[in-house]
């Protein structure tokens, strides 16, 4: 049967997500999730949907809740499209617009998924790297190829692109624009890019219900573009891709924004006290806008680290490439979860001999 693979499946390594482990007293730090419960709006929502009803198929085209995600925005529901998270709505993104050998272009570091759909597709991945400061790229703006990503907040590095510059990059790209605002919720400032997709019918915005809204075991995403992007989007979709559960838990959750809100600023605060932490450890901690900090230290491999800190029941996310094997990400727990990191960072660093006594 392996010779009837398609060669570029063969050849593909696949996406690996972080750890997701069994044991429940390990303090979870490696991917990104909201250390805090969804609105008890969303959980009541979701039993009342659990009835006889579940033998019955969702919407297809969720349609109760793009016209709430319309007005919260303001944009109109035919902008708007729902998915099985984000990472589905670039999936479909990939499948409308990326064919054989088709050129996609995004800055690196970035989110690693992008390079895995492109694969999937058959197309070529265009990469520019960022500069030390991680604004974007100046030869992103003149690229030719069919499609150029921007994930902002950008992921591992947290930095943020102010919308002035997203529309810059709109107008100057030859090809469609997906911006990926995963954590655009937990930004100092609104820094979202959805109305531009008024002024720009070559942008699509993605946005997730995993991160702000505390909603990961749920998946689901929205997707932001012209009634014509949308419409393409609708036609490559599978069947019923949200089920009747994830559907009334995201309406629920927009319903409750200010419950969101609470606890993006309660992370926020704990940022603010994960980075000055990590900083006086002699870690270099670029300035974040996500719900997590890349933490850089020495130029080698802090393998030893993560695992040091997983050996004391503390996960966090290390990712072993040539450009990232001396940072570690770390998300924005809660403060107890940060206190107690924090900590056992020091120790294990002292214990190398990197810092000779307790801060």
């Amino acid at each position: 049967m392996q010779s009837l693979l398609r060669k570029n499946i063969e050849d593909l390594e696949g996406y690996t997500p972080g750890e997701q482990p069994k044991q429940a007293d390990l303090i979870k730090l490696n991917t990104n999730e909201n250390p805090y419960p969804p609105s008890p709006r969303v959980s009541a929502a979701v039993r009342k949907e659990l009835t006889s009803a579940l033998r019955l198929y969702p919407d297809p085209v969720a349609l109760e809740l793009r016209k709430r995600a319309a007005v919260l925005y303001n944009v109109r529901p035919e902008n708007v499209m729902a998915g099985n998270g984000s990472d589905e709505l670039l999936s479909i993104l990939m499948r409308c617009y990326v064919g054989e050998g088709d050129c996609v272009s995004y800055p690196v570091p970035t989110y690693s998924l992008y390079e895995t759909l492109i694969a999937i597709q058959g197309g070529q991945s265009l990469t520019v790297p960022y500069p030390d400061n991680f604004a974007i790229p100046a030869p992103l703006y003149s690229q030719s190829s069919k499609v150029t990503i921007l994930c902002n907040p950008n992921a591992p590095s947290g930095s943020l692109e102010p919308v002035g510059e997203i529309a810059r990059l709109a107008r100057s790209v030859a090809g469609l624009l997906i911006v990926d605002e995963a954590y655009i919720d937990f930004a100092d400032a609104d820094e979202t890019a959805i109305a531009l997709v008024k002024r720009f019918p070559n942008l699509v915005v993605l946005r997730t219900f995993s991160k702000a809204f505390s909603l990961a075991g749920m998946r689901v995403g929205l997707a932001f573009g012209s009634e014509d992007i949308v419409r393409n989007m609708l036609k490559v979709k599978d069947s019923y891709n949200l089920c009747r559960l994830s559907l009334v838990a995201a309406v629920a959750a927009l319903e409750d924004v200010e419950w969101m809100q609470r606890n993006v600023g309660r992370i926020q605060r704990t940022r603010r006290t994960l980075i000055r932490g990590l900083r006086k450890l002699g870690f270099e901690v670029q300035p974040s806008q996500a719900n997590f900090v890349m933490a850089k230290l020495g130029g080698d491999s802090i393998r030893w680290l993560h695992d040091g800190l997983r050996d004391r029941g503390i996960l966090v996310r290390f990712f072993d490439t040539p450009d990232l094997q001396n940072m570690m990400r770390v998300t924005v727990g809660r403060p107890q979860e940060i206190r107690a990191l924090l900590t056992e960072t020091e120790a294990l660093l002292r214990g190398r001999g990197l810092i000779r006594k307790a801060s």
